[in-house]
Formats: C-alpha cells, structure tokens, sequence
C-alpha cells in the first residue's frame, strides 16, 4: 500500500469519531407522528370524518388533557400486551376523554363550529407497523347561508407542546360534493378549505415531499454517499435517475396499497443501502489509491461505464425500490383509487426529486471543483465523508434490526 493511501486511511480513521459526535444516530425521521384523515359527505347534509390516530399517543395525549389516570393505566397495559381487543375496549370505557381530545384539536367549520358526534366504536389498524386508533366523526353544521363558504378543517392534534412528539402532521383527503382534495396540515399550516384551488393542493403536497426528504437523515446521507461516489457529471445524472426511476415506482404501488412491506424490513435495509454506498467507495479508494478520483472514463461500455458502474446502477436501483417505500409511509393513504389521490402522489414525489436534484447541483460541482484543483483533497474529504456515513449506516441498520 502506498505511502499516500496509508496517510488517507489514517485520516479516515480519525475523522470517523468526529463524525460520529456531530452526527448522532437517530432514527429515519425522528419522534413525528402522521394522523389521517378522509372527509366525505355524511348522511341529511352532514360531513363525515373518518380518522386514524397512533394509539399509544392518543391514550397518553388524552390521559393527561382529561386528567384521566385509569385510561393511561389500562390503555398503557393493552398497548403492552398488543392485544388490540383490549384496545379497543380501552378507549371505549374511555369515550369522553378520548373523543373529547380529538374534537377540541380536530375541528371542522363552515360559517360557524360544527358539532361532532361519534358514529360506532373505536376501531383498531395498524399503520407502519403500529397500532392506530379509527375514530368516525358526523358534523353537523350550521345551514349554508350568505358568506359560510366551504367547510374548513383544522387540525392541531399532538402538538409540540405536549411534549410527546415533534412535528405532527394530518394528511387530508376529501372527496365533498362530487369535488375532491387534499391537504397535508401541520403547526404552520393548520388548517385548509375542502374547496381548494389545485394550485393549493399542489403546494401543500409539494411542500410536504420537500420537508420529508430535507427531514429524513438517512436519504440525505444516501444522496450524499451517491454524489461522493461520482467522479463525473455523466455518473451521478446515472445514478440519480436511476434511484428516481426505481423510488418512483415503489412509492406510488406502496401508497396505492398494491404493494405493503413492514417497516421493520425496511427501516433497516435503508440504514443498509446508506452503508453499502458509502463503503462502495471507500473500497475503490482502498483498492485504486490515489487513482481513484481520476476524472478521466470510468469504461469502454454502453454510456461510458465499466462492468463495476453497471453494477453500481444495479445496486443503487435496486436500494431505490426500499427507499421508495420508506418514502411512502410519509403518507400512508389508504383511499381508493382516484385522479385526486394519484396527483397528491406524484406531487409528493416532485418535492422529493426538486430537493434533491438540488443538493446535487449544490454538492457536485463543489466536490468536481476540488478534485480537478487538489485531487488529494478530494479524496480526503470525499473519503471521510464516506467513511461517517457507512459508520452511521451500519450503527442505523443493527439499532433498527433489533429496534432499539
């Protein structure tokens, strides 16, 4: 091994501490929580709500609102137990508190409040994995008159002042007098109008695609394995388009329904996919040297790749289909088929594609820069950058795999 290798791998080594410190693991998003929530027309002019809500965050949201001990206790136990009868029957010997809860942070309104009144029992789901609470919910409001406008709903459920979790959202669907919509509501946008513009819609679900891919660590530091990767434009376009292409298609059949892996297989194959990337190359470094980070063709074959290119593609698209179902429980619609739904989802996908083609316009040129003016240096950084992020992958991957 070469003597300016040797001095590399040493300098990985000890930037890999370093990394670790700044970056500490986490997991894939963070203690959020995602309500959904279908609107739709009810029976003699009534509006219909059909909600599903975290179960172990309601209990304990709507245990400490209602001062309520019993409902923690027993709610608690059955979440323990994951018998979902006991659930169930949890939250239905606790029907005021709980639906009290909701109906102070879950409202609807049309020229004035309208009152909600609980249709059935409490129903149990799973979402990801974990067990959501169905609650449906008729409103009754007041007589359109002159100015009430359309309905409006507004949701503040589980907020950050709780203290339980970060960063709430409710994704919206409504489908209210033959006109559909959608919404993604959060603490700076709570609330929407069952008549919005499609402009509106495209924003809400445009905004929210952006926030997922800039809040989720792990396809940022996969992004960012991919772009250290590359030595030239042609190799990260590759690259980029095909976890596009492969993301794309996972996502739209996971949030159709057509497709469903657990979050326990997935979660932990993503912090895998950022591992593999990363030690892609960290490998070449180890093997090629200095050489590298030669800018020159990467092989004689079809748009100027070698068999290992290929492969990478390969590899990169087959990840991209895991991705695009961590990508897909952001949302986690199950609504039948409908042009409406099927454009919040691509528009979804067009928030996640703008930002990261962005980080790639900013960290590529930056990263080509300094090789061609100090290719050592390019290694240097290219490498420790790699070296943190495999770390981070494998430490994500084992934590996941025995859900710590």
């Amino acid at each position: 091994m070469s003597r300016p290798v040797r001095r590399l791998l040493v300098v990985l080594a000890a930037a890999v501490p370093l990394f670790l410190a700044l970056v500490p693991p986490s997991s894939a998003h963070g203690f959020s929580s995602t309500v959904y929530a279908h609107v739709s027309d009810g029976d003699d002019g009534r509006l219909r709500t059909e909600l599903r809500l975290e179960y172990d965050l309601l209990v304990v949201s709507a245990a400490d609102s209602g001062k309520d001990d019993a409902l923690f206790r027993t709610g608690t136990a059955a979440f323990d137990a994951g018998d979902t009868g006991a659930q169930a029957a949890a939250l239905e010997a606790h029907r005021a508190a709980v639906v009290g809860y909701v109906t102070r942070r879950f409202t609807v309104d049309r020229g004035g409040a309208c009152a909600p009144a609980p249709v059935g029992g409490f129903r149990m789901g799973r979402e990801e994995g974990v067990p959501h609470a169905r609650l449906t919910l008729d409103w009754t409001c007041p007589e359109r008159g002159e100015g009430a406008g359309d309905h409006t709903i507004s949701s503040a459920l589980f907020p950050d002042a709780e203290g339980y979790v970060k960063g709430t959202r409710t994704i919206v669907t409504s489908t209210v007098g033959g006109h559909g919509g959608s919404a993604a509501l959060d603490a700076a946008h709570p609330s929407f109008s069952v008549g919005q513009p499609w402009t509106a819609r495209f924003w809400e679900f445009f905004r929210l695609g952006a926030e997922h891919l800039l809040g989720g660590i792990d396809h940022i530091l996969f992004l960012l394995a991919l772009i250290a990767g590359s030595r030239r434009p042609r190799e990260i376009v590759l690259a980029a388009t095909s976890f596009t292409l492969a993301h794309s298609v996972t996502f739209l059949l996971a949030a159709l329904g057509l497709v469903e892996v657990p979050a326990r297989i997935v979660e932990p194959v993503i912090a895998l996919s950022i591992a593999v990337v990363a030690g892609w190359h960290l490998w070449r470094l180890a093997r090629r040297g200095t050489r590298a980070g030669d800018l020159g063709p990467t092989g004689d074959g079809r748009l100027g790749l070698d068999r290992a290119g290929w492969v990478r593609l390969a590899v990169v698209f087959c990840f991209g289909l895991v991705h695009g179902l961590g990508f897909a429980g952001a949302l986690g619609i199950e609504a039948a088929w409908s042009w409406t739904l099927l454009w919040s989802l691509l528009v979804f996908n067009v928030g996640i594609e703008v930002v990261q083609l962005a980080v790639i316009a900013v960290v590529f040129p930056l990263l080509l820069l300094l090789r061609r003016r100090a290719p050592r240096a390019g290694l240097l950084v290219t490498g420790t950058l790699c070296a943190g992020v495999a770390a981070m992958g494998l430490i994500w991957c084992v934590q996941r795999a025995l859900g710590l």
